[in-house]
């Protein structure tokens, strides 16, 4: 493509982009509070996720505790301590 053929092709593509009209997309007041509460309700879900992930791990967490704890104890039973 020669410049000059360059530059009329971008002559072209400004009219035509300028003779098509511009409309902008709002939205309708039912639509954006639609949007709000999606919003709100991702931001719901996230936190939710996020709660249980905690409790689980917390969960784990005194699982080894206890686990530990009752091994030792039962390891204290077997070689002569009483309770």
């Amino acid at each position: 493509m020669s410049p000059q053929e360059r530059k009329e092709l971008i002559e072209e593509l400004m009219t035509v982009l300028k003779e098509v009209p511009i409309t902008s997309h709002h939205l309708t007041p039912e639509e954006a509070q639609w949007v709000r509460l999606a919003i709100e309700a991702q931001a719901e879900r996230k936190a939710l996720r996020q709660a249980i992930i905690e409790k689980s791990l917390a969960g784990f967490v005194w699982f080894c505790i206890c686990g530990v704890g009752y091994v030792f104890v039962d390891f204290l039973k077997t070689h002569g301590l009483r309770f």
